[in-house]
């Protein structure tokens, strides 16, 4: 009985990791909207916050760091496919406004 106990402290003080990197990185975030960061730098730097906030919450709260190899080889195509088409809508968008026509 106590084994389960310990098992379960041990998620616990894990989740309560979790939750204060989550807050910690909520006030990264504020924190550098008050910077005055130009529009890029300012995205970017959003962006990769809240790819590790996002990060940390598939990897513990729905328990994705215990998954197997075949739900780790999907995620990474999902992520993959999804840059792909972030580029394509990119590059065909700076096209059309390197020719000067807007819609």
């Amino acid at each position: 009985m106590s084994h389960a106990a310990e098992d379960i402290k041990k998620h616990v003080r894990t989740y309560i990791a979790v939750f204060v990197a989550l807050a910690g990185l909520t006030v990264v975030t504020v924190g550098v909207s008050y910077l005055h960061l130009t529009m890029p730098i300012a995205v970017t730097v959003a962006l990769v916050i809240a790819t590790i906030k996002s990060s940390l919450v598939a990897a513990y709260f729905m328990h994705l760091i215990s998954e197997r190899r075949l739900i780790h080889s999907i995620l990474v195509t999902t992520l993959l496919l999804f840059i792909a088409m972030i580029l394509i809508i990119f590059f065909t968008d700076q096209g059309v406004m390197s020719r000067g026509i807007h819609s």
